[in-house]
């Protein structure tokens, strides 16, 4: 019997290789892929458009909530599985505030996005900060509920 289950084993690693491999880590339900290949460099820049995701600050704040640092902790993890992608971190704004308050208040949310991700392992070398504020808003209304989805550090992974 133990013959039997070496042989199958030895047959089925052996039958048929891939260009990219994609293996799941059974701990953490990630996956994890072998950069070689274009399409599992693809497939791993499209994971971490799902995986590291943007996180969201009160009027007139650079505060982290416990929203976000729940995010940012899942951020933080996922980059550390995954070293081979970096990101910008865009600090954002709503329209309320003269334009140069918010380019600064945009790099102070980027800025506070990225020290927690440094302290949390991932490496500064990997993240790029820069502060749009205003000026790339992702609702366009012109209510509490447009901007509160516009006060944000968005992340774009590469």
């Amino acid at each position: 019997m133990l013959l039997c289950w070496v042989i199958a084993t030895f047959v089925v690693s052996g039958c048929g290789s891939k260009s990219s491999e994609t293996a799941v880590d059974t701990e953490s339900g990630s996956e994890q892929y072998d950069r070689s290949g274009s399409d599992s460099a693809s497939a791993l820049l499209e994971e971490a458009r799902r995986m590291v995701k943007d996180v969201f600050f009160q009027y007139d704040s650079a505060e982290l909530e416990s929203v976000a640092v729940s995010q940012l902790k899942n951020n933080a993890e996922w980059l550390n599985q995954n070293q081979t992608i970096s990101a910008m971190i865009e600090g954002h704004c709503d329209e309320r505030g003269t334009s140069e308050y918010n380019m600064a208040l945009g790099e102070k949310r980027a800025e506070t996005t990225k020290s927690f991700l440094v302290r949390a392992g991932v490496a500064a070398s990997r993240l790029e900060t820069v502060s749009f504020g205003e000026e790339r808003p992702f609702d366009s209304g012109h209510t509490e509920a447009a901007w509160s989805k516009n006060r944000r550090a968005h992340f774009v992974v590469k």
